[in-house]
């Protein structure tokens, strides 16, 4: 294996080994701090530009389960149908796998999907520089330091990531069973497994790319998705959701993750980034006004300023940690967001009753 280094931008090194793909790359240093789902969260739109780093020492040892799609065009295992994280940091690579669903190695994976990997490097260390100082810009190079390729250093929130991850088209999703609903669902970067909740509970989805306007359409209710960066590159998506919060006609909407961000935008509040973002499997968040607390999982950087909701609207989840925000809701209007991800794929299904909470707002 070939020295691979991780430059931030701060100046820190962290040395290691290659085994991925042996090719430099520019991207957003995170942390995750789950135990398992890397193939997940690999796959996951949400990682769109971003080195993802993570904390559990150990991955790779149940290898990759199969990467191709089902019958219904939806990734069999997956989360979507390609890696979008940059590249991927670990303590410690586990060359030899075993599970019952696994077809091949992650080194293999990553190779074929052309994203660089580092072995070997100090994540403890490099998630307290990542906790302490925020996240930053930082940059892998393969191979010597003596003339190195040198990517630029984008600033991650300059970047209209949406708009890369988005699908390009309309597609309808039939649902399993009988049709109860159609439900338009805006594509900022949805995961598969929202698409999966959706269609098993009679929900015909429409899935349209993250500028379309939707509003044009019938349908019975709005749902819109999670995805990566900044929600204020996103004016056009905000603007389609006003005019739908707008109608005379009310009908549901769901948000989910940059769903709740969006949703909040369009409403009249504002948004800010957080220091180090919540992406873990083990986030607590307490239902507003209720002694009702769910572990969840979490994928985001960025989070709605409570105090800027207008009167009609309230925060509907907190998060027991940080106190930010993690859902809001109408007062009287069937609209409501979360933050995590009630999916939860990979991590703990507690809040996937809201995915039925929809369904019955939808009637």
């Amino acid at each position: 294996m070939k020295i691979a280094r991780l430059i931030l931008e701060d100046g820190s090194q962290f040395v290691g080994w290659s085994f991925g793909f042996d090719t430099n790359t520019v991207g957003e240093v995170v942390f995750n701090t789950a135990m398992t789902g890397y193939p997940e969260s690999l796959t996951d739109p949400s990682y769109a530009g971003q080195i993802l780093v993570t904390t559990y020492p150990l991955i790779g040892n149940y290898g990759v389960p199969d990467t191709g799609l089902g019958d219904n065009g939806l990734p069999l295992f997956m989360e979507s149908d390609k890696i979008h994280a940059k590249a991927l940091i670990v303590a410690d690579y586990s060359e030899t796998y075993s599970h019952w669903n696994a077809r091949e190695s992650l080194a293999s994976w990553l190779k074929r999907e052309i994203i660089p990997a580092i072995t070997g490097i100090d994540t403890r260390r490099l998630t307290k520089v990542l906790r302490e100082s925020g996240v930053m810009m930082g940059k892998i190079v393969i191979g010597s330091l003596e003339n190195p390729e040198n990517p630029d250093h984008p600033n991650y929130s300059s970047v209209n990531w949406v708009e890369k991850v988005s699908c390009k088209e309309v597609i309808t999703y039939q649902p399993q069973g009988e049709k109860k609903h159609r439900v338009v669902l805006v594509d900022c970067g949805v995961k598969a497994n929202i698409i999966r909740c959706l269609i098993k509970r009679g929900i015909e989805v429409v899935r349209v790319p993250w500028d379309y306007d939707f509003n044009q359409l019938a349908f019975d209710g709005l749902f819109l998705a999670n995805g990566p960066g900044d929600p204020e590159q996103c004016s056009k998506t905000v603007a389609n959701i006003r005019t739908f919060l707008d109608n005379e006609d009310v009908r549901p909407c769901m948000g989910i993750c940059l769903g709740n961000q969006l949703l909040a935008k369009a409403a009249g509040a504002k948004t800010y980034k957080l220091k180090y973002g919540h992406r873990s499997h083990n986030q607590p968040v307490q239902k507003v006004g209720t002694n009702q607390c769910f572990i969840t999982s979490q994928n985001h950087g960025y989070a709605v300023d409570d105090s800027t909701l207008p009167s009609d609207w309230e925060p509907l989840f907190v998060n027991m940690n940080d106190g930010s925000n993690e859902g809001i809701r109408h007062k009287s209007n069937p609209w409501m967001s979360a933050q995590f991800h009630p999916e939860a794929c990979s991590g703990p299904v507690d809040t996937e009753f809201l995915f039925d909470e929809f369904v019955k707002m939808l009637g």
